[in-house]
């Protein structure tokens, strides 16, 4: 009997497996989005949400409930039934940059009380200076910052920002560079005060920045990423001379934690396939995104690996939130 029982595994695990991707959703899905309509986060949920609604017939609605750094929806994601019917969008910030900045204010356990879905869209980040910046590609920026320490100054949207750890490992990778952190209250006050040129330097979502640097108000030095983005495709590689700086900002799903794995496992296979379709392929190039194609695991693995590489550049910079 035992036997029989150990043998029949293999085929039980793989019938469930097949299973659980089978879930598909009978009533209206509910994507909470903790940011203003327009951003980032709120353009991938609704790329998805369109496009489940147009290929499936699925009722999927983006609800944007905004406050605590885009918190406050994670929590109510958290609070809500573990039937699939409520998911939101989780962003590199929350789920891997803020865990391992001290002093970062989050109003629940992350790792106890929601569980990653999967991973959606990336946007590269791109290094952009003033325009009579002294330096016009990464070794003169470098060797400025090394002859005149203390006389560059960067921007970031706020102490423990995901701009400040792009700056800070920046700094990290070039053997230490002593920058001056200028913090603001939002991208665009940062971006409005490189042109005007009262800050040096800024990191931000390459898709934020472009029409700037088209119109001259601003110069792009670098794009932090493996290889080039079709929003900037003329945009210089960072990597090339600092291969650790591949930084993108991530656009997740996640769920509450006690989400069955059958319910876990066809949202993410019904997502992926909708962020992956090839109708959206101009859409989310407009907007620099790339499909991140992870699945529960890959992405739990990633945020992971994601912490591990800002918790070092956090101790090295001795970086803390506001």
């Amino acid at each position: 009997m035992l036997r029989r029982s150990l043998l029949a595994a293999p085929m039980f695990l793989a019938a469930a497996s097949a299973h659980a991707a089978d879930w598909v959703p009978k009533q209206p899905i509910k994507i909470l989005v903790g940011y203003a309509p327009g951003g980032t986060a709120d353009i991938a949920a609704r790329i998805a949400a369109d496009t489940l609604q147009r290929k499936h017939g699925l009722a999927v609605v983006v609800e944007n409930k905004t406050g605590a750094g885009g918190f406050i929806a994670l929590k109510s994601v958290a609070q809500s039934p573990p039937d699939g019917y409520t998911v939101g969008i989780g962003i590199m910030g929350q789920l891997a940059v803020g865990p391992v900045v001290p002093g970062s204010n989050i109003p629940l356990d992350l790792d106890k009380e929601l569980v990653p879905i999967a991973n959606l869209v990336g946007v590269p980040m791109a290094l952009i200076v003033r325009m009579e910046a002294p330096f016009k590609t990464i070794p003169e920026l470098v060797a400025y910052a090394k002859a005149n320490p203390g006389k560059v100054s960067y921007a970031s949207t706020g102490l423990g920002s995901t701009n400040q750890l792009a700056a800070e490992f920046l700094a990290a990778e070039s053997g230490g560079l002593k920058l001056i952190h200028v913090p603001y209250r939002g991208g665009a006050p940062a971006i409005a005060d490189v042109a005007a040129g009262n800050v040096d330097l800024f990191f931000a979502n390459v898709s934020e920045i472009m029409s700037m640097v088209r119109g001259g108000k601003v110069r792009a030095l670098a794009l932090a990423a493996a290889k080039p983005s079709p929003i900037a495709p003329e945009l210089t590689l960072l990597t090339k001379d600092m291969p650790a700086l591949d930084i993108s900002n991530w656009f997740g799903l996640v769920g509450p934690a006690a989400l069955p794995a059958d319910i876990k496992a066809g949202l993410a296979k019904l997502f992926l396939e909708a962020m992956a379709d090839p109708s959206n392929k101009e859409t989310l190039e407009r907007q620099g995104l790339e499909p991140m194609r992870q699945g529960p695991d890959a992405f739990a693995a990633y945020i992971q690996k994601d912490r591990e590489r800002w918790a070092k550049v956090v101790k090295a910079g001795n970086i803390k939130a506001e």
